[in-house]
C-alpha cells in the first residue's frame, strides 16, 4: 500500500516525557514531507497547546481536541462542539461532587475553580500556560472538550449519569470529556473525506488510550514502544519508544522512509 498521509499523536509519540521533540523525529518528519506524504498532528490537545510544536515540525494540519476541531493547511475542515444540555448536566454533577472543570474552546480555555491543585498538577504536566478563570465560559462559547479533574476512584459517578458524554483518562487527576461518538477517528474520517482519501491510505502513530479508534481505523496503526498496554491490541505494529527513534523506525516499517 502506498500511504499518502500520516497522523501523529503528540504526548508520548512526537514528544518524549519531558515534552521535547527528539532530533531524529524532527528529521524523520522533514524527510516524510519531502517524500510528498502529508504529516498531520492528531491529539487530544487544543491548538493553543501545541502551536510552537507544529511550527518546529513544519506541520500546518491537525486533528485536535480528540477529533473535535480539524484544520488542513490552515483551513478549518470539521468542528464538533459539546451540546449545551450535556455541558449543563456535567457542570451540575461535577459541582455536586466537588470536581473542577476546564472548558476548552477553539481559541482559549478556562476553569470554573480558581487555584485547585488537581487543575494545577494536570495542566502543569503538559508544560503549557494555565487556564483563566471563567465559570460561565461554557454558556457563551463553543466548547469542544472539557477536562474533568478527579481521581480514578471517583470517575465511576459520571458515565451512567451522563450517557451522551465519553470520558478518557490522560492523567492521574484528569480526564478528557467529549461527545459519546467523539474520537480522533471521527476527525480523521472527516479530513480524509475532504481530501478524497481512503482510510487504507493512512498511517497513524499513538501511545495512549485515546488512540485506540485512530489506530484501528487507518490502513496501518503503529503503537509506540512506550504505549499504554491496553492500546497494543489495536495496533498493527509496535515500534520502539519515542526516545529510541520510535517515529523514524515506524516510518521505515511503513515504507515511508
Amino acid at each position: 500500500m502506498a500511504y499518502k498521509i500520516a497522523f501523529f499523536d503528540l504526548d508520548g509519540t512526537l514528544l518524549d516525557e519531558e515534552k521535547r521533540i527528539p532530533d531524529d523525529t524532527v528529521e524523520a518528519i522533514r524527510k516524510l514531507k519531502m517524500s510528498g506524504v502529508e504529516p498531520v498532528i492528531a491529539t487530544g490537545r487544543a491548538p493553543y497547546f501545541f502551536q510552537p510544536i507544529a511550527e518546529k515540525l513544519g506541520i500546518d494540519s491537525w486533528v485536535s481536541l480528540n477529533g473535535a476541531y480539524v484544520v488542513y493547511r490552515g483551513e478549518e475542515v470539521y468542528q464538533r462542539t459539546i451540546p449545551l444540555s450535556d455541558l449543563e448536566k456535567l457542570v451540575e454533577l461535577a459541582g455536586e461532587l466537588g470536581h473542577p472543570l476546564v472548558f476548552e474552546g477553539k481559541a482559549n480555555f478556562y476553569t470554573n475553580k480558581e487555584g485547585h491543585s488537581h487543575v494545577f498538577d494536570a495542566v502543569e504536566s503538559l508544560k503549557v500556560k494555565h487556564p483563566g478563570v471563567d465559570a460561565g465560559f461554557w454558556r457563551t462559547e463553543g466548547v469542544y472538550q472539557v477536562f474533568l479533574h478527579c481521581e480514578s476512584h471517583e470517575e465511576h459517578a459520571y458515565p451512567d449519569k451522563l450517557p451522551n458524554l465519553r470520558f478518557v483518562r490522560w492523567h492521574a487527576k484528569a480526564m478528557d470529556v467529549l461527545t459519546s461518538a467523539g474520537s480522533k477517528a471521527d476527525g480523521i474520517q472527516a479530513l480524509l473525506a475532504s481530501l478524497g482519501l481512503t482510510t487504507e491510505e493512512a498511517v497513524a502513530f499513538g501511545d495512549g488510550l485515546n488512540d485506540k479508534e485512530m489506530l484501528e481505523l487507518v490502513g496501518l496503526g503503529i503503537a509506540m514502544g512506550n504505549s499504554h498496554e491496553e492500546l497494543l491490541p489495536f495496533a498493527d505494529h509496535v515500534t520502539s519508544r519515542v526516545e529510541e527513534g520510535g517515529v523514524r523506525n515506524g516510518l521505515v516499517y511503513a515504507g515511508l522512509l
